[in-house]
Formats: structure tokens, C-alpha cells, sequence
């Protein structure tokens, strides 16, 4: 069977759109149900994309990466990351910028970070009281832009540091309704009237956070960037194969991509896990009992591999998806995906989501069951919260090792609770898909 753009949705575009915005979710349900594992909607101002839910058909676009551009398919985020994304970038860019970012985040370099991860965790925690509710969220947001300041910023105190918090803070929040995620979909929107328009004041916001990070990587500079294990350090001394470094405007838009990528979405899937891990009394004996089993002092890494605790993260990242589908990929010439015919120019979107939820990769898909990560080998193109093929999140080990440490320094030295019975909702903040209310949760007491 061969067609260009397979099972159209027939709404008008506006309401598409609308609906996109408003439940992405709910809206890949009702027409997957209607139509299967692959079908295009037509977004208003965005164009046809074809979502596809079939694992076969996604691991055929894996293995053919090269025949696609994704960095144009996210044009949608280059007012908030800039031009000089890795996210935004294809081609040769994107291998000598990818190239280049790589170290930081793998091998040993995850070691010297595990200590201050725990250091951060263990410092929020203790601020809580026996007997008051915070909201889980917004503590580990707390915790995630503290990992992202002192690892990859390398700040953790002075004048620039104390700036920054609040500033990234409160701009990160610019969008964190579905009403107030519109106007990063819809250009119109985008209109700088000053501080007094939603667009404005992000703008403002955007240009400040910018002027704090060309401070710090001159100053970096004039100094000599003593080679730091923070991010920002390894970045600078980086040099691609014609000894070229990174510009100032490449460090500064990455740092920016960094802090969107991995700040919010980490920070929500470690508040999902301790909704899960509190919901569910068997599985919380179950992973403290692993805890317990290590003894008191022992090293973080050690930690990091634990089976049962990593069940746990795996099937946290498989129930909620931190966004509503991956990367789209942009065809640069015809491609025949799953027995259809694609045009060039044609945008395929592949949706963890639906994947994720198949009934038949994983038996009651609506349910918390971190067993069947420790029974079970999921190919890339079956479990893939972090995307796939060449456009894998570059920063996936260091998401995963945080969200480890963090659950573990709580769970060892805190005694939780949910301070609400009643089931939490998915809501878009942003591009992102976060827990409404945040999980409220109460300290009863320490372990």
C-alpha cells in the first residue's frame, strides 16, 4: 500500500492544533483508536505530520537516520534555545557539535558528579518538617536546576549565581499552563510589546539569563579556563578535528538547551516516580529493602545499579512521557516506511506514547509494574523515553543517574507520604508534559 500521507485526520487544522496543545495525549488516543498505528494530523501553522506508533516502522526510521532532517523539525524551539542548538542543528553541524558535547556527560565523568547530586538532594530534603505537605515537583526542580547551576554552569556561589536561580526559575515557568505553552506554538503570539506581554517579558527574561552567561564564559576567558569538571569547562576545552572550539554564542545557546532539556524533565519524572513509589506500599518495601542491603556508606555508583531501583526509573520514564511524542524527522528524499510511500518534505513523528501504552509490548500498559523491566529486554524501537538513533538525548546517562541518587538519598533518610488520595492528571507546561499540582506530598517522619 502506498500513500503520502496516510489516515488524515478530518477536523479543521485550528482545531487540531488546539486540542494538541491542550491534551496531546488524549488527542494520539482517540486516533490511533480510530485509525491505528499511523496517521497524520495537520496542525494549523505547523503543517501535515504523520505519528507513527508502530515499533517496526520506528526502528526503520532509526536505522536510516541519514535519510532525515530532525534539527528543522524543531524549529518550533529556537526562540527559547536559539539558532546554535545542537537540537535546532543536521548534518555535518550536528556530528561536529554533537562530537564535541559528548565527553561531559559519560564515562567517568558521571562519577565526579554522583557525590554532588546526593549533596544537592540531601540539602533541600532537610529543610523539610515532620508533618508539613510540599509539592514533590517543585522540590525536585529545586534539586534539578541546583545539578544543572553547579555541574554543568560550574556556579554554586557569588553574585552570578545568585542572579541566575530566580531568573532561570521564573522563566521557565513562563509557560507552565496549556493556556501560557500557546504562544510557543503559535507565532502570532510572539510579539515583544515589552515586560507587559507574556512574550516580552520571556524575552526579557531570555536576554538577561544571556548576558549572565557571556559574563561568565569571558571571564573564563580572560582567565584561562582552568580545566573545571563542570560541563561548561570540558565544553570550552573541547576542540573539534580542526582544532576548533566552541564560539561563545554555541556555548551559551547549548547551556540554554541544556538547562531546558534536562531541568524540567528530570525534575518531573523523579515527582511521577515518588507518586508511583507512594502509591504503590509493595513497591516501596520492595525498594527500600534493596536500599537497606547496601549499608549506610556506601558509594553512589553503587547505587546507580541497582536492578530493582532501575525497574522503577525505567518504568516511570515508560508510563509518562516528558513530552507527547519524540524528535519529528524531516524526509530529504522519498522513503518507503511501513509499506508507505513517503514524499520528500514529508514530517514523521514517532510517538513513545503509543508505544509505550501497547498492549501487546507491555500487559497492562495502564499500570505501575516495574517487573517487567527486570523479566523483560525492550529493543530500542519498543522503550525509547530518550529518543533514538543518532538523535538520542545526549544527556540520558546523566537524567538517569540523577534521578537514581536523588530517589535514593530521600527514600534512605525520609519517611513520605501522599499528602492527597486522589489520582494525578498529565497538563502541558511548556513543551513538556508535568504532573498537575505537582504530587503534594507530607514528611511523617525519618528513617
Amino acid at each position: 500500500m502506498l500513500s503520502q500521507s496516510p489516515n488524515r485526520i478530518t477536523s479543521p487544522p485550528w482545531w487540531q492544533l488546539m486540542n494538541w496543545i491542550a491534551d496531546p495525549l488524549g488527542f494520539q488516543d482517540r486516533y490511533s483508536q480510530k485509525y491505528g498505528d499511523i496517521f497524520t494530523m495537520r496542525l494549523s501553522g505547523l503543517g501535515s505530520l504523520v505519528v507513527i506508533a508502530n515499533p517496526q516502522a520506528i526502528q526503520e526510521i532509526f536505522s536510516q537516520d541519514s535519510k532525515f532532517d530532525a534539527g528543522r523539525g524543531n524549529a518550533l524551539a529556537e526562540p527559547l534555545f536559539g539558532q546554535n542548538s545542537l537540537m535546532l542543528m543536521d548534518g555535518d553541524r550536528h556530528r561536529r557539535e554533537r562530537k564535541l558535547l559528548m565527553p561531559p556527560f559519560h564515562g567517568e565523568r558521571l562519577e565526579t558528579y554522583a557525590k554532588q547530586i546526593c549533596l544537592i538532594a540531601e540539602q533541600v530534603a532537610s529543610q523539610w518538617q515532620v508533618g508539613q505537605t510540599f509539592v514533590a515537583r517543585t522540590a525536585m526542580q529545586k534539586i534539578s536546576l541546583e545539578v544543572i547551576l553547579q555541574v554543568v554552569f560550574g556556579l554554586s556561589e557569588g553574585e552570578r549565581y545568585r542572579q541566575l536561580k530566580p531568573l532561570l526559575t521564573d522563566w521557565i515557568n513562563m509557560t507552565d499552563s496549556p493556556l501560557r505553552s500557546s504562544m510557543l506554538f503559535m507565532r502570532f503570539l510572539q510579539q515583544d510589546w515589552g515586560a507587559w506581554t507574556p512574550w516580552g517579558r520571556m524575552k526579557q527574561l531570555q536576554r538577561q539569563v544571556h548576558g549572565l552567561l557571556q559574563a561568565e564564559i569571558e571571564e573564563r576567558r580572560t582567565k584561562g579556563n582552568k580545566e573545571g569538571a563542570d560541563v561548561l569547562s570540558l565544553m570550552m576545552a573541547a576542540r573539534d578535528e580542526h582544532g576548533q572550539a566552541m564560539t561563545d554564542e554555541e556555548l551559551r545557546d547549548e547551556l540554554i538547551t541544556i538547562l531546558f532539556a534536562g531541568h524540567e524533565t528530570t525534575a518531573t519524572t523523579i515527582a511521577w516516580a515518588f507518586y508511583q513509589i507512594h502509591q504503590r506500599l509493595d513497591v516501596r518495601e520492595k525498594l527500600l529493602q534493596e536500599l537497606d542491603s547496601l549499608g549506610a556508606n556506601s558509594p553512589p555508583m553503587k547505587h546507580a545499579h541497582l536492578p530493582y531501583l532501575t525497574a522503577v526509573c525505567q518504568e516511570t520514564l515508560r508510563m509518562y512521557p516528558v513530552i507527547p511524542t519524540i524528535f519529528p524527522r524531516i524526509t530529504k528524499s522519498p522513503v518507503k516506511i511501513a509499506g508507505y510511500l513517503f514524499d520528500a518534505e514529508t514530517t514523521l513523528l514517532p510517538s513513545m506514547y503509543l508505544v509505550h501504552y501497547r498492549e501487546d509490548l507491555y500487559p497492562k500498559a495502564q499500570q505501575f509494574e516495574p517487573e517487567r523491566f527486570l523479566e523483560h529486554q525492550y529493543s530500542p524501537s519498543e522503550y525509547f523515553p530518550f529518543g533514538g538513533g543518532s538523535r538520542r538525548c545526549l544527556g540520558y546517562a546523566l537524567a538517569q543517574l540523577e534521578m537514581k541518587l536523588v530517589l535514593t538519598t530521600i527514600l534512605s533518610k525520609y519517611q513520605l507520604a501522599l499528602a492527597e488520595d486522589k489520582p494525578v492528571k498529565l497538563q502541558r507546561r511548556g513543551f513538556t508534559l508535568a504532573p498537575s499540582g505537582g504530587v503534594r506530598m507530607m514528611m511523617t517522619g525519618k528513617r
